[in-house]
């Protein structure tokens, strides 16, 4: 049965952020994500004081037996290239997790049923690679007709332009709202529910 506490209107949506940054350009995006994690965190726990949901969406790196927890885990643990964002970045025990296989958190995965069943009509997106998987997830759920907040201080690409060009993209074609994360409301969206 469902908690009525779990019911909003709105939820965050991290995309990518558990991560070990292992690949070739992994310390380009280690840079620029590594300030947006620090937004990211300060947002995330201001969503939990108000009660709003934090879904953590992330790429199963190609591996169809991966497990969110050992992968939050090694990246703590190992010595990764992402550890200092998963530091920031520590899933509470009350988020929730979707594992995806391809760019899109909404490509075969459970995350629009998980938003249908909590209520959400709004979603917040942050995360990584801003001109790729937070792309692709804020074109499928502009598709689905959500409302969508992606906070220019809360997601990074690889380059300046590559974020500046996804955030336009967003912003004009998808019809987000780009403001910086300082200026959400969360008790705005709490307790609209229908």
């Amino acid at each position: 049965m469902m908690n009525e506490a779990d019911k909003s209107e709105i939820a965050i949506v991290l995309i990518d952020v558990i991560n070990d940054l292992e690949f070739p350009e992994g310390d380009q995006l280690l840079e620029a994500a590594l300030p947006a994690a620090r937004n990211i965190a300060r947002l995330t726990q201001r969503a939990r004081e108000a009660k709003v949901p934090v879904i953590y969406v992330n790429d199963n790196f190609g591996r169809w037996r991966s497990d969110f927890k050992k992968i939050v885990d090694r990246c703590l643990h190992d010595d990764v290239r992402g550890r200092p964002i998963v530091e920031l970045l520590v899933p509470d025990e009350n988020d929730y997790f979707v594992l995806k296989p391809k760019h899109s958190g909404f490509f075969s995965t459970t995350l629009d049923l998980l938003l249908r069943y909590l209520g959400v009509r709004t979603l917040v997106v942050a995360g990584f690679a801003g001109n790729n998987c937070v792309l692709f997830t804020a074109n499928d759920a502009y598709m689905r007709d959500y409302q969508l907040i992606i906070p220019a201080d809360c997601i990074a690409s690889n380059t300046p332009a590559d974020n500046k060009y996804a955030l336009q993209q967003m912003s004009n074609v998808l019809k987000a709202d780009t403001r910086p994360s300082t200026e959400i409301d969360f008790a705005a969206y709490r307790g609209n529910h229908a």
